[in-house]
């Protein structure tokens, strides 16, 4: 089944999750494309941007985006031996961002037009992801350990992003948390 070529992989900020996620396929051989969800504002994630693209092998191509790439990957699916996204957490952002709101005076029923709009772009994904029916490793953050946010805008994202990386979970055959860089399969049976 194409869910079981899918993996998840999850932890804390710096956990060593990219890396991880990449080793994995580090020694597949053919084209791997490499899905990067985050847009560069600032000198900083300029950086990080700059650090995670020289780490890659000369194999991964690059496709930067955040929304509709369900329809983006369609021109690379003959070609591909295998995808790697990074990250999820990083996706809803961005698309919470695209909405012109005002987070401080959002209603409860706007932020659940938001989230399903939001939901319907990521099994979206994950549908196309399966009919490719290749190794698939998807990258996220796993932000609802710590203490309740304090502004509505992180509280309504951190709900969003939670029940997301629920459905994923869901989704995948193997589900992987990477602890101080120390994977720990939770889900699958790592073949």
């Amino acid at each position: 089944m194409a869910e079981n070529l899918l993996t998840l992989v999850t932890g804390g900020a710096r956990s060593g999750k990219s890396s991880f996620g990449e080793s994995i396929l580090e020694n597949m051989d053919g084209e791997i494309l490499y899905i990067a969800t985050a847009q560069a504002f600032d000198d900083e994630m300029k950086d990080r941007i700059k650090k995670h693209q020289e780490g890659r092998p000369s194999n991964w191509t690059t496709l930067e985006g955040y929304k509709n790439l369900s329809q983006k990957i369609q021109p690379y699916k003959e070609k591909i031996s295998a995808v790697f996204l990074d990250c999820i957490t990083i996706m809803v952002t961005n698309l919470m961002l695209d909405e012109d709101c005002d987070w401080d005076k959002i209603t409860p029923e706007e932020a659940n037009k938001i989230e399903a709009k939001i939901f319907k772009e990521v099994k979206e994904l994950i549908k196309t992801l399966k009919e490719l029916d290749i190794p698939v490793i998807i990258v996220t953050n796993e932000i609802g350990m710590g203490i309740v946010p304090g502004d509505k805008l992180s509280r309504i994202f951190r709900d969003i992003a939670g029940r997301i990386n629920q459905y994923i979970g869901r989704e995948v055959g193997t589900v992987y948390l990477v602890v101080t860089g120390i994977p720990i399969r939770i889900k699958g049976d790592g073949k």
